[in-house]
């Protein structure tokens, strides 16, 4: 329990990181910055779903051993 109160931030603390944040890439900036997470979130989420998809077209154009018709 001694660990989580270190990494606990106040609202302080998220205060004085936006102040810093604000003054580092200005206003403009920051927008920009959060989109591009945000697009590359999406992208990440999107491939795990991807790979988690069974790949039953591979299996369907290889030829099965076991078909007779197979050597035909």
């Amino acid at each position: 329990m001694y660990t989580l109160t270190i990494l606990a931030l106040s609202w302080q603390h998220i205060l004085i990181v936006a102040i810093i944040l604000l003054l580092l890439f200005g206003g403009k900036k920051i927008p920009e910055l959060m989109r591009g997470m945000g697009s590359g979130i999406k992208e990440f989420k999107d491939a795990i779903k991807e790979e988690d998809k069974p790949e039953a077209k591979t299996t369907e154009n290889h030829p099965s051993s076991n078909n007779p018709n197979s050597n035909l």
